[in-house]
């Protein structure tokens, strides 16, 4: 047993010496795989190494060398900059030296010229002494001459001027205007035949006068009290004749005696109570009429005081012509002018139709009518525009609107009509002396006649006192004083005539 023993652990020693010596083998075999290992990856790395470092050295020689060219191209350009500096430093001194010359010349050419001035002074006072002395004229009457002579040429090229720019203006404006005012007459066909406002009342007999008159007169009182009319009864065969300066009482007096005679019932009491009844009655006409005008002609949002108004110039008449059928006249024509020229219309048909509403009250209120109408259309509301043209539409419209000159030209169209208007002789005799009395007070003028009653004037002038400018301007003057002094409808035409007549005799 103790054999065995020795036996087995023999046998273990054994073994163990065996894997002892088996892992010693492994061992060292796996030590030297490692070298080996070892020594691939460190060749391995050296050469990684020694790639990256040859990359590095290629691209750090790449950059020097572009950085190399950089900086050649950066001194080449900095010595050329260097080479034109010098150059602009070289030219600077040079033209510094040439400046420094011409100031020195420059200074020495004013000395020059300053002595040359004195001498020029002196001798220009010298001449002008000698010229003074020549002419017998010192140098103040000698400017005065000059300017009178500059004057006298200055007013030729001003009359020149003159005729050429009205020359032009007539031959663009003259012929536009006249096509807008005859295409306006030919647009409107007015019945020119003007109700007159009658103050005479027809008697069937002259017995009628009495009873008219009435006992002691009372009747005739009676009407004149309640009408506010005279009432006068003479040697007139069936007629008597009514006065008052207001129309529409004229008008109340008439209809109202109209009725007693054919009621036949003249007294007091019954004169009142007729009287009464056509006030009411001419009162409801007049508005009326007033609407119904303004409806016609478009004129919308009058004032009722101003539609009663105009209802009233039914019974005004002003030269025989009938103010209401006037106003409506100038209305149309206003509108139609006013649509040639692409303005307003309907402002114009206003302004026209109220331009004379003054005379409805001018016999109760002082002053024209034109104001007076202005003072009432303000008054009323109307806009400033239709103010303005009613308060101008007499003036001379050399400060008038566009819209006062049509009123004024529609005006007098609607005045200048054949039969329109009848003046008083004493009155169209007076004017035509005024026309001729302004036109015979400038000099140079012949003879005057005044034509074509009264709206145009034509003048003779001496041809060797006055030129062809000089009328111009002899014109002018003469139309300016007419203007200043003359009162006129219309407007009226002044011609001065230069005429150059050469006669001898045949022997």
């Amino acid at each position: 047993m103790a054999f065995g023993v020795v036996i087995g652990c023999f046998l273990i020693q054994r073994l163990s010496n065996k894997k002892l010596e088996s892992s010693k083998n492994l061992s060292e075999r796996i030590l030297e795989e490692a070298k080996k290992e070892a020594e691939t990856i460190k060749k391995e790395a050296m050469l990684q190494a020694k790639e990256n470092l040859l990359r590095v050295k290629t691209e750090f020689e790449k950059d020097s060398k572009e950085r190399k060219q950089e900086l050649d191209a950066l001194e080449r350009r900095i010595r050329a900059k260097e080479e034109n500096l010098d150059k602009r430093i070289d030219t600077l001194s040079h033209k510094e030296s040439s400046i420094e010359n011409r100031e020195k010349a420059l200074v020495n050419k004013e000395n020059q010229l300053g002595d040359k001035h004195e001498k020029l002074d002196r001798l220009i006072e010298e001449q002008k002494e000698m010229l003074e002395k020549v002419a017998g004229i010192n140098s103040e009457e000698a400017k005065k001459q000059l300017i009178q002579s500059m004057e006298a040429a200055a007013k030729v090229e001003a009359a020149m001027t003159v005729r050429k720019i009205e020359d032009e203006a007539k031959r663009t404006a003259d012929k536009r205007s006249r096509e807008i005012i005859s295409y306006a007459i030919q647009r409107y066909a007015g019945d020119y035949v003007a109700e007159n406002t009658v103050s005479v009342v027809n008697l069937p007999n002259d017995e009628m006068k009495g009873r008219i008159i009435g006992r002691e007169g009372r009747n005739i009182r009676a009407i004149e009290a309640a009408t506010g009319i005279d009432l006068i009864v003479d040697d007139t065969p069936e007629a008597v004749v009514l006065s008052s300066f207001d129309p529409v009482r004229r008008e109340v007096a008439r209809i109202s005696l109209e009725r007693l005679i054919t009621d036949g019932r003249i007294h007091p009491g019954r004169i009142e109570d007729i009287v009464n009844k056509v006030r009411a009655e001419v009162d409801a006409i007049i508005r009326e009429t007033g609407e119904r005008t303004s409806f016609d002609l478009g004129v919308h949002d009058l004032h009722p005081e101003l539609i009663n108004l105009l209802g009233s110039l039914k019974f005004r008449t002003s030269f025989s012509q009938n103010v209401l059928q006037h106003s409506i006249e100038v209305a149309h024509l206003t509108g139609m002018m006013a649509a040639e020229l692409k303005m307003n219309v309907k402002e114009a048909k206003r302004a026209g139709l109220l331009h004379d509403i003054g005379k409805a009250v001018d016999h109760e209120i002082e002053g024209p009518h034109a104001a007076i109408g202005a003072d009432y259309a303000k008054r009323f509301n109307e806009s400033p525009r239709i103010v303005e043209a009613i308060a101008a539409h007499h003036d001379d419209g050399r400060t008038n609107t566009i819209l006062g000159v049509l009123v004024q030209a529609a005006d007098t169209l609607s005045a200048a009509r054949p039969g329109a208007r009848r003046e008083m002789l004493e009155t169209y005799v007076k004017r035509l002396e005024n026309l001729e009395n302004i036109a015979n007070s400038f000099s140079g003028v012949d003879k005057c006649y005044a034509i074509q009653a009264g709206r145009e004037i034509r003048i003779l002038v001496e041809n060797e006192k006055i030129s062809d400018n000089d009328a111009v301007m002899l014109c002018r003057d003469i139309i300016k004083k007419i203007e200043a002094e003359l009162t006129y409808p219309g407007q009226i035409k002044v011609t001065v005539i230069r005429e150059t007549r050469v006669s001898d005799f045949a022997r």
